[in-house]
């Protein structure tokens, strides 16, 4: 992917034994939110709508992750520990604090480790829209990618086959091939695939407010996985999205906002810019 295409400045930190990062910086660097936005299975274009509007209003970093999107990786930066402790030593370097960090999917997974390691306290709440890494009640929630054809698997993300065709015909424009990303879902997703199965009840440690965003149509993890990820927060708030699927921030975006600017005003309003 030609990373220079997408709106916004290409920042490049070096953070030593061969591993580059590659973040897209959107908004006012002097905005009193910022947002670290991470992307998951779907890669960089699955969140750039939702850029888009949060930049109006507050600073956005979104990162690409490392084998994503054909952006490089070392071999030894396989998990999602890794992506973790990476994007935290990038807001170190960038002495911020408060941040709002939005996963979705993959990216829900990696916030939430984020939250559990972040004994800088650079995180002032969270956003998991979709979020993998926690296994529920029964293993078979998560649907595994590599066990459904990949047509069929990316049908199934959306409820409405509109919002399908309007993804499809975008991640085309933006010149992203999705076969790319499926060898690094399954890199980052590990055995047993896309959950740690102590995780859920480590959740219980983590101290600032949580929007847990789900779409009532998911195929992928069902609403009842999301409802169990959300009560493992002491201070988190569950939110269905009606008629939607896995990526609320593609199909229902209007929707994702509003939830998204309420939580921020009642929950984080010393940095609410609405």
């Amino acid at each position: 992917m030609d990373v220079s295409r997408s709106a916004g400045a290409v920042r490049r930190f070096e953070m030593g034994e061969g591993l580059t990062l590659t973040l897209i910086e959107r908004g006012e660097a002097t905005s009193k939110c910022t947002v670290l936005l991470l992307h998951g299975g779907a890669g960089i274009c699955s969140v750039t709508g939702l850029a888009d509007h949060l930049s109006a209003r507050a600073r956005v970093l979104a990162p690409i992750h490392p084998g994503f999107d054909e952006m490089p990786r070392p071999e030894w930066f396989d998990s999602v520990g890794d992506l973790a402790t990476a994007y935290l030593d990038v807001l170190d370097e960038l002495d911020l604090s408060e941040v709002l960090v939005i996963g979705i999917s993959l990216g829900g997974w990696i916030a939430a480790e984020m939250a559990l390691r972040d004994n800088h306290g650079r995180i002032g709440g969270l956003v998991l829209i979709g979020p993998v890494g926690i296994r529920a009640n029964d293993p078979r929630e998560i649907e595994e990618a590599i066990d459904v054809d990949r047509a069929e698997f990316v049908r199934r993300i959306f409820h409405d086959p509109d919002a399908h065709a309007r993804f499809v015909a975008h991640r085309a424009k933006s010149r992203t091939e999705p076969k790319s990303n499926v060898p690094m879902l399954r890199l980052y997703g590990g055995k047993p695939y896309m959950h740690d199965p102590k995780l859920r009840r480590r959740l219980r440690r983590v101290t600032v407010p949580v929007l847990v965003i789900w779409g009532e149509c998911d195929q992928i993890t069902p609403l009842e996985y999301g409802l169990v990820y959300a009560q493992a927060f002491p201070r988190a708030r569950f939110q269905p999205i009606a008629d939607t699927g896995h990526m609320p921030q593609v199909e229902s975006l209007e929707a994702t906002l509003g939830v998204i600017a309420e939580f921020i005003t009642t929950e984080l309003p010393h940095i609410a810019p609405w």
